[in-house]
């Protein structure tokens, strides 16, 4: 072989190393969430399925414990591109993506088996698809469990006990308005600053699912748990619009299959955990009450009243409601 035949060859191999080297995608995704929990285990194992599926081309890399700021910032920075994969409770989205505000409505889903047959359906698929007018891609829905009431000092044994309490929220208007419902003074702040607002008094109490009131280790400062189980709203996996349309189509098909694949492992851990959770609390002498749902669902027709107005989102209840 001449040199110049060895030089070509050379810098064709060169070439095509280069190429295959700038086709390796770090993907960056964010949660508030420690190691461990299910939704962070879910999207590394996302990540592992993009790698199998590409050789290593594709990564995921989870930046969790809230390393990259609270959902409110991560949902903007995600929509500009500096975060490529979100996962965050669908409450954070409804200002955002009004589509998401009925997965949230009290006391909708009968069980977890209606959550799932409605987010796994077409009505999921339409709620995801509203996503990317507003700079994301929606991917999946993961569990988050049945969310209830905890309080530091005052238990809640029924609906006229939550008059005046200073509940924290998530920063939805939904939400806000939920609380204000059932009686209780609703207090908006990220999850990073609860655990130290319930120590010092900012808030009376807060709502949220036994992973979380066990992970954020609420249940040392809200030792009273009581089982309204009064939502069942999901936590949904997004993508920057922007990340997303850098990928070639082959590799934008395998992101959305690696994340529905990534469901089934998701709701697996979830379940666990949730018994787990509820184990630790149990047995760290937590007061947990149970009560009359039926009076605090019947508080909420005010909300529905003010939250489902127009036809499109009266449909999308009544979908919701029909689904067997």
């Amino acid at each position: 072989m001449n040199f110049a035949k060895t030089l070509g060859l050379a810098f064709g191999i060169a070439l095509g190393a280069t190429a295959l080297h700038a086709q390796e995608i770090t993907l960056r995704s964010a949660d508030i969430h420690p190691d461990g929990y299910p939704t962070v285990e879910a999207v590394k194992y996302m990540g592992e399925l993009m790698s199998q599926r590409t050789n290593g081309r594709i990564k995921i890399q989870v930046m969790n414990n809230s390393v990259l700021g609270q959902e409110k910032d991560t949902i903007e920075q995600t929509r500009f591109g500096v975060i490529d994969m979100n996962r965050v409770n669908a409450a954070a989205f409804n200002n955002l993506v009004p589509e998401t505000t009925i997965l949230g409505m009290p006391f909708l889903f009968r069980s977890t088996d209606h959550m799932h047959k409605v987010v796994d359906g077409p009505i999921g698929d339409v709620i995801l698809k509203a996503f990317e007018s507003h700079g994301l891609v929606g991917l999946a829905y993961y569990d988050s469990g049945a969310r209830s009431f905890y309080t530091t000092k005052k238990p809640i044994n029924k609906l006229a006990d939550l008059k005046g309490v200073k509940i924290r929220v998530q920063q939805s208007d939904l939400w806000i308005a939920m609380m204000q419902a059932f009686g209780a003074n609703p207090t908006p702040m990220p999850m990073g600053e609860v655990y130290s607002s319930l120590e010092t008094g900012v808030v009376d109490g807060a709502e949220n699912n036994w992973p979380s009131y066990e992970s954020a280790r609420h249940y040392e400062v809200a030792k009273n748990y009581t089982l309204t189980e009064h939502s069942l709203n999901p936590e949904i996996l997004v993508m920057s619009k922007l990340s997303f349309d850098q990928l070639t189509p082959e590799d934008q098909k395998l992101v959305r299959q690696a994340a529905k694949d990534s469901v089934g492992k998701m709701r697996e851990l979830w379940t666990a955990r949730e018994k787990a959770s509820e184990a630790k609390v149990r047995a760290a002498g937590v007061n947990v009450i149970k009560v009359d749902k039926a009076e605090f669902s019947a508080a909420m027709k005010p909300v529905y009243d003010r939250f489902v107005t127009d036809a499109k989102m009266k449909e999308l209840l009544k979908q919701v409601q029909d689904v067997q």
